[in-house]
């Protein structure tokens, strides 16, 4: 089976890894922003899809299914984001006699619209936050208006990703935030219609994996705790979720299950659910699609995700029984983020000068990052992520803490020490977090010089030492640079 993945970044190396593993020849494809990009690169083959813009790029339908006829593919991977959900692509991928690694056409096309997700969810038993049903399109109806109970949120009813979600706190800031969301919604999504959702206060955000054959057969391969949350976008994810019942996870895995059933649900997906300090939990949505905090999933279960997708979708049985599916340990992954700590976390730009990634035992890191490679604002500014296990939550928290610390990236602001200071924090440590956390959550400016300075500044002392010392280029056997920076470097310290 020739794989064709329909995106870019650190998803789509994933994927391409995986491909590589199995076997699989692939293609990337590749806007005129990711022209040099890592995925590009890594594939087999890497085809052209147009102009910077993802709606001219990846977006763009007609194009990603000309790449996949011309370049000889027979499946096409989405990943995450960008054509993922959507419901018509899926189909038009079938129609072209290719395979849609992801559930059915059908299947996305209930589920990528949140409302009919939450009717369906209501009719299978789940417990659905209340709320009307309806669409707003454009103006918001006045007996629409009467039903709202601030605060509300607006979400995109084609959304994911934390995209296309704004909260009104009075009605005075309704229209505004209405109109926020769907600006986002449509840049995202090429689909601005919305809807609202009551705010749950307090609430913990904890998401089920499955993975189903299409044929009725559905594995649960345990919970995922995504409470800490900027903006409704998730910046560290874990599992198992810590401080949740052993009562409360039977009830969700139940829920889930009962769902995938209803869907006779097809390839990976996400139930996602709110739980509330009363201990009550509500159905959100349906993520239909690998996320991208499937890696701690991967870590605790030791099942390949992305691994198992591939194989369903080349026609292979499942490799596991629900009974095989154990969790050992935890396993926490933080998102770094090209953004500017001081100044209001806004996407950051600029070249990588400098990277230098974690490493050890139980640490894994999924990028598509390269010393040089430039950080534009053209797409999503998650440019890595650090994944680590470890027997007991405890030791996680403190692996990770030093994963964090060892990784390093010149040239690009970064919210590493921001992620930090979070695993520092008392709620995080004790599980307690939720996902309003992060309002007001102070972190402290960083003091002194750190790491990375210090690193640059011995490799700026080692150039002046070669060149004082060397002037004439002399030439060295390949590979022996490294092991002279490293004892040049232990002697300017």
């Amino acid at each position: 089976m020739k794989v064709l993945v329909a995106n870019r970044g650190e998803i789509a190396v994933r994927i391409l890894r995986a491909c590589r593993e199995l076997g699989f020849p692939s293609v990337a494809v590749y806007s005129e922003a990711d022209q040099e990009s890592l995925h590009a690169r890594y594939a087999d083959e890497a085809v052209s899809i147009g102009a910077t813009p993802a709606a001219e790029s990846y977006l763009n339908t007609n194009r990603i299914l000309q790449a996949a006829i011309d370049s000889g593919a027979d499946a096409i991977h989405p990943g995450y984001g960008f054509l993922s959900e959507n419901a018509t692509f899926a189909q038009a991928v079938e129609d072209n006699g290719l395979i849609f690694i992801g559930p059915l056409p059908e299947t996305l096309a209930l589920t990528g619209d949140k409302l009919a997700a939450r009717r369906i969810a209501r009719d299978a038993g789940l417990p659905v936050l209340p709320g009307p049903d309806e669409a707003i399109l454009d103006e918001i109806p006045a007996s629409l208006l009467k039903k709202v109970t601030y605060p509300v949120l607006i979400k995109a009813v084609s959304g994911g990703g934390g995209k296309g979600i704004r909260l009104a706190k009075n009605p005075a800031e309704l229209e505004v935030m209405v109109q926020a969301a769907r600006q986002e919604a449509m840049a995202s999504f090429g689909d601005d219609t919305v809807y609202f959702e009551p705010l749950v206060q307090q609430a913990r955000h904890v998401e089920i994996q499955i993975l189903g054959d299409g044929m009725g057969r559905i594995l649960v391969l345990g919970e995922r705790e995504c409470s800490i949350q900027r903006r409704h976008q998730k910046l560290i994810e874990e599992s198992p979720a810590p401080s949740l019942s052993p009562s409360m996870r039977k009830k969700l895995y139940e829920a889930a299950l009962n769902l995938g059933k209803a869907l006779n649900y097809r390839s990976l997906g996400t139930i996602e659910f709110l739980l509330d300090d009363n201990g009550a939990f509500y159905f959100i949505e349906v993520n239909p699609r690998i996320q991208v905090e499937h890696p701690v999933t991967e870590m605790v279960t030791g099942v390949d995700l992305v691994n198992a997708q591939l194989r369903l979708a080349d026609g292979q049985p499942f490799k596991y029984a629900q009974e095989d599916i154990v969790t050992r340990g935890s396993a926490i992954e933080a998102r770094i983020i090209a953004e500017d700590p001081e100044n209001g976390f806004l996407p950051a730009t600029g070249e990588i000068t400098y990277l230098k990634e974690a490493g050890g035992p139980g640490v894994r890191i999924d990028s598509a990052i390269y010393t040089g490679m430039r950080v534009t604002s053209d797409y999503d500014s998650l440019i890595a992520k650090v994944i680590v296990w470890a027997e007991e939550r405890q030791t996680t928290i403190q692996r990770l803490r030093r994963a964090l610390r060892e990784f390093q990236i010149g040239g690009v602001p970064t919210d590493i020490e921001f992620l930090i200071q979070i695993i520092d924090s008392e709620s995080f440590i004790q599980g307690s977090a939720n996902t309003t956390y992060l309002e007001t959550f102070k972190p402290s400016p960083a003091e002194g010089e750190d790491n990375l300075e210090k690193d640059m500044a011995l490799a700026a002392a080692l150039l002046e030492h070669q060149n004082r010392t060397q002037p004439q280029p002399t030439q060295s056997k390949p590979g022996s640079n490294h092991w002279q920076f490293q004892a040049w470097k232990e002697q300017m310290r």
